[in-house]
């Protein structure tokens, strides 16, 4: 049988040297001329629109009028209610108890969207739906009429 402790050889102490080589060439200050690695910089990524249900671009790459509606559209989403799912004191109340586009079970405190059309979504699943498609994605209803007369109305 082989003893499992062995000695240290010459190829063990040349990479003990080899290690203690590579570390002074990575900026332990050894060498004055190399020069530092580039700074970090963090990059953000570019947000990504749909000025149609179809298209999808940059936002550095709409057009004045693109952004106009963009800007009207995220500002009427901002003005649906919004609240916390509250499955009701026994849970079997019937509530809806799942959000149709990401097909997720809603859990108690989860943040959600009301539509005019009394249909309830989580709050990021339906913000994203309405920036590609100002529909009810059950109903089909059209959002923006619904609420434009909602104020009408007030």
């Amino acid at each position: 049988m082989g003893n499992c402790l062995k000695s240290p050889t010459s190829d063990d102490i040349s990479l003990l040297h080899e290690s203690q080589s590579d570390r002074a060439s990575y900026g332990d200050g050894t060498e004055p001329d190399q020069e530092p690695p580039p700074p970090y910089q963090e990059q953000f990524p570019v947000p990504v629109y749909h000025p149609t249900p179809s298209q999808t671009r940059l936002a550095t790459q709409l057009t004045e009028e693109e952004q106009i509606r963009i800007a009207q559209r995220i500002g009427l989403i901002q003005h649906l209610p919004k609240g916390v799912y509250d499955p009701g004191r026994d849970g079997s109340e019937k509530k809806i108890r799942e959000c149709v586009i990401c097909m997720m079970d809603f859990v108690y405190g989860d943040p959600i969207r009301f539509l005019p059309c009394m249909h309830i979504y989580h709050l990021d699943c339906i913000d994203d739906w309405l920036m590609r498609s100002f529909t009810c994605p059950s109903c089909m209803e059209p959002v923006d009429a619904a609420l434009l007369s909602s104020y009408e109305s007030n």
